[in-house]
This record gives structure tokens, sequence and C-alpha cells, in this order.
């Protein structure tokens, strides 16, 4: 049974598609292989999306949003694309080495090969449900057949695309057994995600998340064996995989997060000890064991972060000094600029806190417009540090993290004394798309301004991509929500509360923003090689896509803002 087309489309997978295509579109024709295994991606993700909606929910997903498969399955592998178009720009220009565009594949293909596992969980898990239920018998044929027909050609198409950068049948084995790793990994984290924290995400959010975490983790762990066992790895396999150049800064929030990682498990199993032998008798006071838990919180934490953590960097990379003191170094290089970004900071952060904490308690304001203001602040800090100190700003977005989780963690295991306190003040700011368990928020809004500029360092030939969370979120999708809310008549769905007139005063405000931005980027001394036209599709593109997705925007659009921006 055929699905219909008018059943297929709406307008969240509409937009998505239009973002595929035009990717597709800008693609040269060495990267065919590339192009195909995408379409195939999507396609494959489309109908995985439609069986699932049209299902009983088979799991405990965030109220209010739809499955979300297609846009979680395409965002990565599409950003990969787009970024690997790019490096083919600087490859025929000689300015980047081909073993950097080699790298970049492999990662194409494990994002895709994170999507592709997924789905074919989904499909498994769809088609078993609807087996046992005896509903829609013929369907479930027909889309395990169709499924089975997607992986075989993606697997197909990836393999001769793995064959055309390795030299030997064996290192094209062990990248194919890279990416069976990657798929395999997903499956077992969006398990555990959507288990451990139900009713706190889309199965798209999730998606997207997992597929993020294993791709940044799998190549830190690549990265971590190419320097600690290399004369294990073949050399066509480290120089291909894994040559690139990591700067210092990159390799100290890997670091941090690594270090967080494995604090949380240590810190899990010194308190699962602790109650084995000293928590059977009873006797201990809630109070002591409160204190005895923040104190192997605590003591834990630092050490991790001041050993642990600093010897992993030391390993893969060649610091000349502990990494803690590269840090001083680095922020004491020019005194004068960073500290006082530091102190301009911290006063917008505290005035701004302190104020919009005030108005949360007492104002009847909703929640979504109060956040908003918080997209401003994120304008006001973010914008004139990308421009005139980057690479301070990628130091500071990975502390700001680092700060976040910490404090997520705290809130969430109750840790004396912060424990009640940051979750009474959290809770202040959350909407209908936070939870008790997580509140997601604030990394989403921090990761989508960071994420861009995270991955426009080394060659970069459209200055406009770092601005695309900034741009997206702080300032179009404030102008869309705030516009909207007062003005807004005409709705784009009966059930949505999203309006034109917001989307029109988003898409505006970013092209307003656009064209301040592009004469203050060529003063600076930026190389401007990117049109008008261009930039109107994907400032386009992602205000429509902002107008019918019911997903996390924060998350979503940023990265397919970044995409088309880097056409």
């Amino acid at each position: 049974m055929a699905i219909s087309s008018a059943k297929a489309m709406n307008g969240e997978r509409a937009v998505v598609l239009i973002f595929v295509l035009r990717v597709l579109s800008s693609l040269p024709l060495a990267l065919f292989p590339h192009a195909l295994s995408l379409s195939l991606l999507s396609l494959f993700s489309l109908v995985v999306e439609i069986r699932v909606d049209d299902s009983v929910s088979l799991f405990k997903t965030r109220p209010g949003a739809s499955s979300g498969i297609m846009l979680g399955a395409v965002t990565f592998p599409t950003v990969m694309l787009s970024k690997l178009i790019q490096l083919s720009r600087a490859v025929s220009l000689q300015q980047i080495e081909i073993g950097e565009l080699e790298h970049m594949t492999m990662q194409f293909w494990a994002a895709s090969a994170c999507s592709c596992g997924v789905l074919i969980f989904l499909s498994i898990v769809t088609w078993c449900a609807a087996n046992n239920k005896n509903l829609r018998f013929s369907c479930s044929v027909w889309d395990a057949k169709f499924s089975l027909s997607c992986v075989i050609l993606y697997s197909v198409v990836c393999c001769i695309s793995l064959a055309t950068i390795s030299h030997t049948g064996f290192n094209t084995a062990l990248k194919l057994l890279w990416l069976l790793c990657h798929g395999f990994a997903a499956v077992k984290l969006i398990q555990h995600l959507v288990y451990t924290f139900p009713f706190c995400a889309s199965i798209g959010e999730a998606l997207l998340v997992t597929s993020g975490l294993v791709l940044y983790f799998g190549d830190m762990l690549a990265c971590t064996i190419s320097k600690v066992c290399r004369l294990l790895i073949p050399p066509e396999l480290v120089s291909i995989r894994y040559g690139i150049k990591r700067s210092e800064i990159g390799i100290i929030i890997q670091g941090v997060l690594l270090g967080l990682l494995i604090f949380s498990a240590l810190f899990k199993f010194l308190i699962q000890l602790r109650e084995y032998f000293w928590g059977a008798n009873g006797s201990e006071s809630r109070e002591r064991k409160e204190i005895g838990r923040s104190l192997i919180f605590f003591t834990s934490l630092v050490f991790i972060m001041i050993a642990i953590a600093p010897s992993w960097m030391m390993i893969v990379l060649d610091f000349d000094v502990h990494p803690i003191l590269w840090i001083f170094r680095f922020v004491f290089s020019e005194p004068f600029k960073r500290l006082s970004l530091c102190i301009y900071w911290l006063a917008l952060i505290y005035a701004s806190v302190l104020r919009f904490y005030n108005i949360s308690k007492n104002s009847k304001i909703e929640r979504i417009l109060l956040r908003k203001y918080y997209h401003l602040l994120a304008v006001s800090m973010f914008l004139p540090a990308l421009i005139y100190q980057p690479q301070f700003l990628d130091l500071a977005f990975g502390a700001a993290l680092a700060v976040f989780l910490v404090l997520e963690i705290i809130r969430v295991w109750r840790i004396w004394p912060l424990g009640q306190l940051v979750h009474q003040f959290m809770s202040a700011f959350t909407d209908h798309r936070d939870s008790d368990l997580i509140i997601v928020s604030h990394f989403s809004l921090l990761l989508g301004c960071a994420l861009p500029i995270w991955m426009s360092s080394g060659f970069n030939d459209r200055p406009l991509t770092p601005f695309a969370g900034i741009l997206s979120l702080g300032i179009g999708d404030t102008m869309a929500s705030m516009v909207g809310h007062k003005y807004g008549v005409l709705r784009w769905s009966k059930t949505g509360k999203k309006t034109i007139e917001g989307t029109a005063a988003g898409i505006t405000s970013v092209l307003a923003a656009c064209s301040v931005l592009v004469p203050l980027l060529a003063s600076t001394g930026y190389i401007l090689t990117q049109h008008w036209f261009p930039i109107l599709i994907a400032v386009t593109t992602s205000g429509m896509l902002e107008a019918y997705t019911t997903q996390l925007d924060n998350a979503f659009i940023p990265l397919v803002f970044y995409s088309l921006l880097c056409l």
C-alpha cells in the first residue's frame, strides 16, 4: 500500500524536503554518492515518521510535539554534507590538505550511520507492534520491503564511497566496522535517553542529541586511540580519519566534557559503594548523609577536572604547559580585551538575571516571551565577542557549557546545599518544553549559538556561517515570537500558534541584521564571497522551519541555517 502524497506532506516535512534539495542542488559531481545516500536517508526517514505518527504511541515522548523523525534524521548528515561542499572548494583552491576532506567524509558517513541505525530500530519496533496488534499488516509488509531496499542500497553506496578514499580492502573494512559501531551506539543511546527521560523530548530531538553525542565522543575516542595505539592502527587509517590538526581550545573543551562524563559515572559508583558499606545500619542522620554526598561530589569533581581531564588533554595534544596554565596564559595574552569582555559579560548576566527573575515571579508575562529576552541577551553578549575575540569566545562557550552541565547535575541529584536553590531558580524560566527531570532550554540556546561558531573553525569562506545561531535565535526567533504574539492574526495552521506576521518579522529582521553585518565584517578584514540570493534562501528556509516545526527550534534552526549558509 503506497502512501498518498497528501498524507505524506505537512508543513514541517515540506520545509525539510526543501532544505535537503537545496543542499543536494549545490553538490559537485564528485559527491554524487553522498547525494544518493542522503536522498535515500530522507525517503527512509519520511516513511518511518509517517508510520510512527500513525501508530499507537510506542515511546513516552514530549507532549504537544510531533515525532520529528525526518528532521532529526537528516539534520546532522546534511550539516556534514554542507561542510563537505565547503571543504571541496578549499581543496580545489589548495587551501587545505586532502586528509581534512577525507576526515569530513568519514564524519558524514558516521552521522548517516547514526541516523540509519536509529531508523532501522524504529522500523523494527513499529513493524513488530503492527503485527502484534494485526494493524495495517499490508502496510507493514510494504514498509519492511521499502526499508530493506533503502538500507541495502544505502550500504552499497557507502561501501563504494569508502572504497574510493581507502588504499586497501582491509582499510575499507575497518571504516565499515567503525560506522557499524556508530549505528549500534546510536541505537543503544537513544533507547537509554527515551526510557530514562520520559516525556522530555520527541523522537527527532532525541535522535539529534544521540547523533551529536555519538559523533563527538566517537571522534574523541578515535583521537585517543590514534595517539595511544598508533602502532596498532594502519597508517592509512590514522592519516585519513584522524590526521586533522586540532586546536588547543578544541581539545580543552573535549577534555572537560570527557571529564564530566567520567565524573558522573565515578560519583554514581562511589555513592553506591557508600550505601553498600554504610547505608545498611540506618544510624546515620539524613543531614549527615547529604553532607557526605556533597563532599564526595565536590571532591571527585575537583580531582577529575584537575588531574584526569588534563592528563587526557596532554596525551592527545602536545601542550608545552599544563592545560589549566595554558588557559591562564591564553587569557592574559591580551588581558585588557579579554578581561574587559569578562567583566562586560558578568555585568550583563547579573543585571539581566536579577531583573528577569523578579519579573518571572511577579508578572503575568508568558514564559515563552520572557525567555526571548535571554535571546536578545545572547546577541548583546556574543556578537561583539565573535567579531573581535572569536577564539576567546570559543573557550568561553566551552566554560559556560561545563558550568551549565555541573549545575544541572547538582539540580537533578539535589546536591546539598545548592541543589534545591538551583532547582527553584531554574524553574522560574521553564515552559512546556521542559520537565522536572531535565531542563534543556538553556542548553539548547547556548549550543544553538555555539555550534555554528565551533564548526566554522579552520577553513571558512562564508563569513556569515559563525553567526548562524546568533542571527536565527537571537534576532529571528525573538522577533518572530514578539511580533507574532502582539500583532499576529493569520495563523499558518488551525492547530498551531505560529503566525504569518511573526514569520515575516523574523525573516525581515535577520535579513536586516545581515545587511548591517556584512559591511561590518568587510571593514574588519573579512573577504566576502557570498551573494545575497543564497543568503535570502537560507534565511527564508530557516524562518519557514521555525513557523512549521513543533520541535525544539533552538536545536534545529541554527544547524539548518548554518548548513544553508555554507553553500
